[in-house]
């Protein structure tokens, strides 16, 4: 769907703050794409898709799916391109084209978000080209590109705005999030290690709410304090699917930054009002995971929906490592 600008007005972003956090932070396409798996799931997960290796082409090639494939992905390319000009760059001073180096902003959380959304819009796009009827090696590579051209875009246009810049580091984490699950796919025809997304109120957010969100669905989005990423490892398909294993148990590794209220260093003072001091550091986690797309049901609507949801870490008991308190546990960390 394509977005005219006469229909979103310039105080948009001011009266929509969520919504364009959703567009700036939250990679819009991807999330538009999730919505569309899950409403429409029969056109793009066949009844067979319990795991990656499972998901096979239509029985020939399919040139009807696969313009439908193509005008989706053009349409909701150029759709989301021209919203996100209208509703987050607009009202922003514009410049020449030029890098900003924020490969130390955030402890690198934002990375993680670059490589998160890289590894799923290639994992999304993907099934769909499979559902045209492209083969493993096609859709993949397909998959891949459109992924890294999405967010390739998206730096052009903070190139362009006087107050970011285009960032090397993030183009090279949306392409190690494509890479990822690129040569997943090729070598070994499904995904063995899936980078996923969680979330736990972090408190800070009420010192700064312009930046870290000023409710819950702001704060998941843009509260870098609050967010964990993690990689997921399949343990049934990394050592050869044995019979005692279930097929959907994961063990992942997580990351997350903590203690900040600045990009670089906290301030000191919030419009005149002093700020607690808050030590910033990292923390690393160990947990066990769940794969929902590797749970057998028979419905098919749930099996897409639940490989859809497969970017979220399900809530376990997790061991946690930092400099600040050294090795915790958590009976339930999410």
């Amino acid at each position: 769907m394509i977005f005219p600008g006469p229909f979103i007005s310039r105080n948009f972003s001011k009266r929509h703050p969520f919504f364009c956090s959703v567009l700036k932070y939250g990679n819009f396409s991807m999330i538009l794409l999730l919505a569309l798996l899950v409403f429409i799931p029969k056109m793009v997960y066949p009844r067979s898709a319990l795991s990656d290796d499972e998901l096979t082409p239509e029985k020939s090639y399919n040139s009807q799916r696969l313009n439908w494939v193509t005008g989706a992905h053009i349409a909701g390319f150029t759709g989301s391109m021209l919203l996100l000009n209208e509703a987050w760059y607009k009202d922003h001073p514009r410049s020449s084209f030029h890098f900003h180096d924020d490969l130390f902003d955030w402890k690198q959380m934002d990375k993680g978000g670059h490589i998160l959304s890289g590894y799923h819009f290639s994992r999304f796009s993907h099934y769909s080209f499979r559902w045209a009827g492209l083969n493993n090696r096609q859709s993949a590579l397909l998959g891949s590109i459109s992924g890294n051209i999405f967010l390739a875009t998206i730096e052009v246009l903070d190139g362009f705005s006087e107050s970011w810049g285009a960032s090397w580091s993030d183009m090279a984490a949306n392409l190690a999030g494509s890479a990822s699950f690129y040569f997943q796919q090729i070598y070994w025809q499904e995904q063995k290690i899936t980078w996923k997304y969680s979330f736990s109120n972090s408190g800070l957010e009420q010192y700064r709410p312009d930046l870290l969100g000023s409710n819950l669905a702001e704060n998941m989005l843009k509260d870098y304090n609050g967010i964990t990423y993690w990689l997921s490892f399949n343990m049934h398909s990394l050592l050869g699917k044995p019979e005692n294993l279930p097929p959907w148990l994961n063990i992942s590794a997580g990351y997350s930054a903590n203690g900040m209220l600045g990009s670089i260093s906290n301030p000191a003072t919030h419009y005149g009002e002093p700020l607690p001091h808050f030590e910033r550091y990292r923390s690393f986690y160990l947990a066990p995971d769940i794969d929902y797309s590797r749970i057998r049901v028979n419905s098919e609507i749930l099996q897409s929906i639940f490989t859809t949801l497969n970017f979220i870490k399900f809530p376990a008991p997790t061991l946690e490592y930092n400099r600040l308190h050294g090795v915790r546990f958590h009976w339930v960390f999410f």
